[in-house]
């Protein structure tokens, strides 16, 4: 094997150690037989990132995913960004085309593919989404992309919510509210979906939830926690109790995943074997 026939690929952030990503994307190369690709995680603290991703271009790397708390401080030292990752103002994947370096979000098409495998259509739907944050965004431009009637972001910063509702107002119907009002309150009443894109409830302060009583949902809502540790949150068991179809962040994960190797290779990965790895990660 020549030297130029090993591809690297990493994960940028601070810290990285945690991430699942090595894990899935070595497991998935791998099973493709593509022995020569590495995966790797670069710890790189903020002041630092401009020199790490001009040394993805130096050291040959083909590509590399990014996570906290670089997805949007990235974009400024990348050459080209895709339509999705403008709009939502953030990058998780940095493809390397010959020293050209571009951004994509597969957040997005995480989001929709878990949905789509959830049997969840939301064309005409009205969605409400927990939070005002990155994760949000990623969320709600999936909704509009996919033609949600209507959308009601609901956050502990009312203002906060009002601002990301204006920056889609273009694309759909969005509503920014604080969650604490009667004007939540009923919002969930009409709800398709409801959507938590807060870390409240992630490990460790798995006794967290977002304040929401669940219970006012029409029945056959759809509760959907984006995060996947623990696999049950306390949202998701409240929802459950009350006889609500619940859908974890472990998919939107994996799928995301997906859509990047896809990006990377020009191929579809083996998605039980990222499965597989994604499990074994999580100790599951």
């Amino acid at each position: 094997m020549h030297a130029n026939d090993i591809k690297n690929f990493g994960i940028l952030g601070w810290p990285v150690g945690h991430s699942l990503s090595p894990h899935m994307f070595r497991a998935a190369f791998d099973a493709a037989g593509l022995t020569n690709y590495n995966y790797i995680p670069i710890p790189v603290q903020a002041g630092r990132l401009m020199l790490a991703v001009d040394g993805l271009k130096w050291l040959d790397f083909r590509g590399c995913n990014v996570t906290i708390p670089h997805k949007t401080s990235v974009m400024k030292f990348l050459d080209a960004i895709d339509a999705d990752a403008i709009i939502v103002g953030a990058v998780n994947t940095v493809v390397n085309d010959g020293g050209i370096l571009t951004g994509y979000n597969t957040d997005v098409t995480g989001f929709i593919s878990a949905l789509t495998e959830a049997n969840f259509m939301p064309e005409d739907c009205h969605a409400v989404i927990l939070g005002a944050g990155g994760a949000a965004r990623a969320v709600l431009w999936g909704l509009c992309k996919r033609k949600a009637e209507y959308v009601t972001v609901a956050a502990r910063n009312g203002e906060k919510a009002a601002a990301l509702a204006h920056d889609f107002a273009n694309y759909a119907g969005v509503e920014g509210i604080d969650w604490t009002t009667e004007e939540f309150k009923e919002a969930l009443q009409t709800a398709d979906i409801l959507i938590n894109t807060t870390p409240l409830g992630m490990t460790p302060n798995v006794d967290a939830m977002p304040p929401v009583d669940i219970s006012l949902l029409p029945e056959g809502a759809l509760v959907y926690d984006i995060i996947y540790t623990p696999a049950k949150t306390k949202l998701l068991q409240k929802a459950e109790e009350l006889g609500y179809p619940t859908l974890n962040g472990m998919s939107m994960l994996l799928l995301q995943g997906k859509e990047s190797y896809r990006l990377y290779t020009g191929e579809l990965p083996d998605e039980e074997v990222m499965l597989k790895a994604l499990k074994e990660g999580l100790g599951l």
